[in-house]
């Protein structure tokens, strides 16, 4: 990428970074241009368009034990916060492998998890690091990350002429997926990792064994076949590296957990 080009597209990003530069739960540093208010007012409406779109979970065991994990989850101190309101919880029924949390106080479980969740310690591994996005702002950061760059492409194509040469056209293709690459999937994979760090400290507290996260990870990999996409180009790690972090910070993660005198018995359907 030619020099001036690249000078050009961090000058477009550092205005959107002085104007919104925060803070994460473990010290990161994160961009956030929108308001919370605003945030949670579009995971409210996306969520209630999932709802109308996906078929529901009717399943009473299913239903009650997703709920059993995700309350204990929540109700941990400072998650609360988090939420607009009781954060809702609601089981779709789909073999979809995952689950999701939305600002305003939103979580939602595929049914198709359920089978790779062994015990509520597992389940609260995937809902503590769902909500964990959640509360480290990760939506909104990552909303953030792509309008600021989004911006500066825009601002580089006007610069170039737009779409008047070929000569631009590809250094504007080429400056996509540079920035694809080097700039929103790093800021992805480092959200991922820091909400699994967030997620075992959330399960500790509510009392549920974080040992378990490390096993949860390990029935990811075998139900994947152990096919998963090369991590440079994905916005997750990769499940070994997953692994080695949570293990890193267990000893913390387990003082959390002998600390508390309530452990959740969440009966798997």
């Amino acid at each position: 990428m030619p020099r001036f080009i690249l000078r050009a597209l961090m000058l477009c990003l550092l205005s959107a970074v002085l104007v919104g530069c925060a803070t994460s739960p473990t010290g990161r540093n994160q961009l956030k241009l929108f308001g919370e208010q605003k945030m949670s007012a579009m995971g409210d409406q996306s969520y209630a368009q999932l709802k109308d779109k996906t078929e529901v979970d009717k399943n009473t065991a299913a239903n009650r034990f997703v709920e059993c994990v995700a309350n204990a989850i929540t109700s941990v101190q400072g998650v609360q916060q988090a939420a607009d309101g009781p954060w809702q919880v609601t089981v779709f029924k789909s073999d979809q492998v995952n689950a999701f949390a939305l600002p305003g106080g939103n979580i939602g479980v595929y049914s198709g998890l359920l089978p790779v969740t062994e015990n509520g310690a597992q389940l609260a591994a995937v809902i503590g690091h769902e909500v964990g996005h959640v509360l480290a702002g990760h939506p909104n950061e990552r909303m953030s990350e792509q309008y600021a760059t989004q911006g500066g492409l825009s601002v580089l194509s006007a610069f170039l002429g737009g779409a008047g040469g070929a000569g631009s056209q590809a250094i504007m293709s080429a400056l996509g997926v540079g920035a694809q690459v080097g700039i929103l999937l790093p800021f992805s994979r480092a959200q991922e990792s820091e909400a699994d760090v967030i997620g075992l400290e959330l399960m500790a507290r509510a009392g549920f064994d974080p040992r378990e996260s490390v096993q949860l990870w390990q029935n990811m990999s075998k139900a994947s076949d152990g096919e998963q996409p090369n991590e440079f180009l994905s916005t997750h790690p990769s499940n070994d590296n997953r692994i080695q972090a949570l293990s890193s910070h267990m000893d913390h993660a387990m003082q959390l957990y002998q600390q508390t005198d309530h452990h959740p018995n969440c009966r798997h359907p």
